[in-house]
């Protein structure tokens, strides 16, 4: 079972300043935030979506697939950042492009396009096939962030 499905993290998110809302307790991984629930772990993921909309829009760039990946993996964090994008686009089964404008996930429509950015993220951040991706946990953790 790879650390991100353990930690019901599905997308690896680092311990940092944030207190995420279901967080566990007990903190049981040094690196990684550990969380009650897959749902809990996809919350954050979409709150994360969310803020990186933000901060992009704050250095004047743009809010694309290509601009998002290379702030979750950067390159100087040792990440293979253009690998992890040919791999999120292949993984979508849609066309989009890495410097295609995305939606804001908040929103229906962008909550259909970042379903799928997330669990292909999720994919590549667990090794998982996407027939294993918990969609139902997605679809929690959307509700969960933008309508509770």
């Amino acid at each position: 079972m790879s650390r991100g499905i353990r930690n019901n993290n599905p997308l690896n998110i680092r311990h940092g300043k944030s207190r995420w809302e279901g967080r566990t307790r007990v903190q049981t991984d040094a690196e990684f935030v550990t969380f009650k629930s897959m749902a809990y772990g996809y919350r954050a993921a979409w709150k994360l979506m969310e803020t990186y909309q933000l901060r992009l829009r704050m250095e004047d760039k743009s809010y694309t697939l290509e601009n998002i990946i290379h702030r979750w993996a950067p390159p100087e964090d040792n990440n293979d950042t253009q690998a992890y994008l040919r791999t999120v686009i292949r993984l979508l089964d849609y066309k989009v492009a890495g410097r295609q404008p995305l939606p804001s996930p908040s929103t229906k429509e962008g909550h259909r396009v970042f379903a799928r950015i997330i669990a292909a993220m999720t994919c590549v951040e667990c090794g998982i096939r996407p027939d294993e991706v918990d969609w139902w946990s997605i679809e929690q953790g959307w509700k969960m962030a933008f309508e509770g």
